[in-house]
């Protein structure tokens, strides 16, 4: 059985939307995107690409599949570890508004979240992972079916954007499993689910 793996970008205010660029999400008025640009260096390469050694098959959000899609087939350097990975294995997408995906490799799902991923988990030999798709992690957390997070924590506040854990959220307790800090001050750290948040006084 797999383990199903989510990794996203966030600011210190917590903060996902748009990390890649300008024009990447412009949903709710959201003009800051690109917030991560400044921050990329050797360490936080070197970080994305482990991540991706460890695939075997990718979860995407409908709004994430379609700026995936609209980029990463245009990528064919077989050098490139996110490209090659990203074209060559199963990319699921839930969704009922996507019928006729045209990136190789992709499957939609479309029956109960739940049993589906849950199925997806026992199919896959190593990680099942999702990237951004925030809403999606959201909807996932709830169910209790994400193993394992990988946050980077970048040096910035937006004050706007979509947030991850925002009001309602499904509270959760959570386990540091790892860190790291690269030369731009870029905080990277992973967690395990640990179940539910228990309670004290002081």
């Amino acid at each position: 059985m797999g383990k199903l793996t989510f990794t996203t970008f966030v600011t210190l205010d917590g903060v996902y939307q748009g990390p890649g660029g300008p024009e990447e999400d412009r949903g709710d008025g959201f003009d800051q995107g690109g917030w991560t640009v400044p921050y990329g260096d050797e360490d936080f390469g070197r970080f994305v690409t482990d991540v991706f050694t460890r695939v075997d098959a990718f979860l995407l959000g409908r709004k994430t599949y379609d700026i995936f899609a609209a980029y990463w087939p245009k990528q064919t350097d077989p050098a490139d570890p996110v490209a090659a990975k990203l074209n060559s294995l199963p990319k699921y997408v839930p969704s009922s508004t996507l019928t006729r995906p045209e990136w190789a490799g992709t499957t939609v799902i479309d029956g109960d979240l739940g049993k589906e991923v849950s199925s997806l988990k026992e199919r896959t030999e190593g990680e099942l992972q999702i990237h951004g798709s925030g809403a999606l992690a959201r909807s996932l957390f709830a169910l209790g079916l994400i193993d394992t997070v990988h946050m980077p924590t970048f040096p910035v506040v937006l004050g706007a954007g979509r947030r991850l854990f925002a009001e309602g959220a499904t509270p959760a307790a959570f386990r540091h499993a790892g860190g790291s800090i690269t030369s731009t001050g870029v905080a990277i750290n992973t967690y395990e689910l640990a179940g539910s948040p228990t309670y004290g006084s002081y």
